[in-house]
């Protein structure tokens, strides 16, 4: 038992690791930075299908039951406390996953400061980002570099 105590802690350790490597994105098609914007836009029935996603009931609870969970625990710290970047990147990621269903958006926090990259379909959810952005306690600052790029329709 003494020799597979190490072996078990490594393990996890290694995993927890690996698990936590990658970066946040909405989707599988989101550019992999803020400053990064798709040069065209992902097919529509990419789209749909991340937006069926988001548009679930089930998924809408999911996101609003983690933001307020999240804000609990950060009441319970002081309410103003210095949020972690980690922490400020997820949830305003969520936020939006659940608001702008059809936008491929990327989130970066630092000290406060969000900036948002990405396309959306319309100016209207470009309008939204940065209010919904606000919203999340610990954000001071958004910086939207999105971008109006409505979804292909599929080639055939």
């Amino acid at each position: 038992m003494n020799k597979l105590t190490p072996i078990l802690f490594s393990g996890l350790l290694l995993f927890g690791v690996v698990a936590c490597s990658d970066g946040a994105k909405t989707s599988a098609d989101a550019p992999n930075s803020t400053t990064e914007n798709r040069t065209s836009p992902p097919p529509a029935e990419t789209v749909q299908k991340t937006q069926g996603d988001a548009t679930s009931d089930i998924r809408k609870a999911q996101a609003n039951s983690d933001i307020r969970a999240r804000e609990q625990r950060n009441n319970v710290t002081g309410g103003d406390a210095i949020r972690a970047d980690g922490d400020l990147k997820s949830e305003v990621r969520s936020k939006l996953e659940v608001n702008i269903t059809k936008g491929q958006l990327t989130v970066e926090a630092k000290d406060g400061a969000v900036t948002v990259g990405g396309t959306v379909p319309n100016q209207t959810d470009l309008a939204k980002i940065e209010p919904l952005a606000k919203q999340i306690k610990g954000v001071k600052t958004v910086n939207v570099t999105a971008t109006v790029a409505p979804a292909a329709s599929p080639s055939k």
